[in-house]
């Protein structure tokens, strides 16, 4: 299984050189880890111990960030290492002012091997998903502690089926993990491993921070000058094609759709589908911009406003759930919102939870999106639980930082 491991990993760069002659998130992926020990021997001092926090992308980014930033700001003089897999965490936060912040090498032993003598850290925090062989074996090797925080297991992963002997010897490199739910710990307690905490999910800590002190967006404020607003995150082709019936049919309420892909030949078929007064956030925001008549539908054809976007909405979509799965709930349900997604959520605990409180509910047609809408318009009770669902579920953060520091580290 080990060979079949390394051979896939194999086959998988091979293929991300292919797509990277022309697709430009593979192109990325490539060139952003070229020369990437030199980048590291131009920042890190090997002589110094680092925390290592490592995510797959954005989400994970965003979900293990107050674990990052409490760690920081208890131990200010400690210096941190931040990685990522995925192109779309790496671009974005590639100049987080907290951390030095690289793309991790694909697993390899020889990659392993050099990227953790040259951060050298004294600790390695992985966030839910990303279980790599050579670089886990490699911090069990040193005895470096690993821990993987707001993990969530499922009996269909290869950890738990007859043959995956392999898989699980990587889980066996862990030394805590922290998960979000019960049926998380039986599993792995099913397969020998008894380092395991139940303690919820750090994106709760997350987005009630943001909620907290959100930035303040003063065109948006202008945009819906005290209209009832929906607003729409991370929207697919086939979200916005069952929403573009709403402005037509709601015509004092505003519209604010963020789609999750943002090229040019989308945001001009979206103008397109919403024919009713729509208008590129890039158009509202140019300098001296003068508007014959007030648009009633914005296109977002930016990225990094939806968290502070959903404090001025009503009612929240989110978009994903017609394809492989909803984007994040939560950032809209801590300021209140009721949210709306499509069918496909059976993956994400937070919704099922949300949708039995009353504060969501998942649609598969245009006609039962009118419906929920219609009936969030009507349930004002609704917002209250929404929030109050997320103000319950804080606090994960703190007790992973209390459990790793018992040990005097760091």
């Amino acid at each position: 299984m080990k060979l079949l491991y390394i051979i896939g990993i194999q086959a998988y760069t091979l293929l991300i050189r292919i797509f990277s002659l022309f697709n430009p998130k593979a192109k990325l992926f490539i060139n952003g880890r070229k020369n990437i020990y030199t980048a590291i021997a131009q920042k890190i001092n090997p002589a110094e111990k680092h925390i290592w926090f490592h995510f797959a992308s954005l989400g994970e980014f965003e979900q293990g960030r107050p674990v990052l930033e409490k760690l920081k700001s208890r131990y200010p003089a400690k210096k941190i290492v931040v990685t990522f897999f995925s192109p779309s965490g790496y671009e974005i936060r590639k100049n987080y002012a907290l951390a030095d912040v690289f793309y991790l090498p694909v697993d390899t032993a020889a990659n392993a091997k050099r990227f953790v003598s040259g951060i050298n850290p004294e600790m390695a925090i992985f966030t839910k998903y990303e279980f790599w062989h050579f670089y886990f074996k490699e911090l069990k090797d040193r005895d470096i502690p690993l821990y993987v925080i707001s993990g969530i297991f499922r009996g269909s992963q290869a950890f738990f089926k007859w043959y995956g002997g392999f898989y699980r010897t990587i889980l066996k490199s862990v030394t805590h993990f922290f998960v979000q739910n019960e049926e998380s710990q039986k599993l792995l307690k099913s397969i020998g491993l008894h380092h395991v905490t139940i303690n919820g999910d750090t994106r709760f800590d997350r987005v009630y921070e943001n909620a907290q002190s959100p930035k303040r967006l003063p065109l948006i404020e202008s945009f819906i000058d005290g209209s009832p607003t929906l607003v729409c995150g991370s929207t697919w082709p086939e979200d916005e094609k069952i929403l573009s019936v709403l402005p037509e049919k709601y015509p004092n309420w505003k519209f604010i759709i963020a789609p999750h892909e943002i090229h040019e030949s989308h945001i001009e078929s979206m103008e397109k589908q919403f024919s009713v007064s729509s208008l590129r956030f890039s158009v509202l925001s140019a300098p001296d911009q003068k508007l014959n008549a007030a648009p009633q539908t914005l296109i977002v054809d930016n990225i990094g406003m939806l968290s502070s976007l959903y404090q001025y909405g009503n009612v929240a979509y989110i978009g994903g759930g017609f394809g492989v799965g909803i984007h994040n709930t939560l950032e809209a349900a801590a300021f209140g919102l009721p949210v709306i997604f499509g069918p496909n959520y059976d993956k994400f605990q937070e919704a099922k939870e949300l949708i039995a409180l009353g504060a969501a509910k998942s649609i598969s047609s245009t006609g039962e999106l009118i419906d929920a809408f219609d009936s969030f318009i009507e349930n004002k009770h609704a917002a209250a639980l929404a929030k109050k669902y997320v103000d319950d579920k804080k606090g994960a953060t703190d007790q992973i930082i209390s459990e790793i520091t018992k040990s005097g580290r760091p």
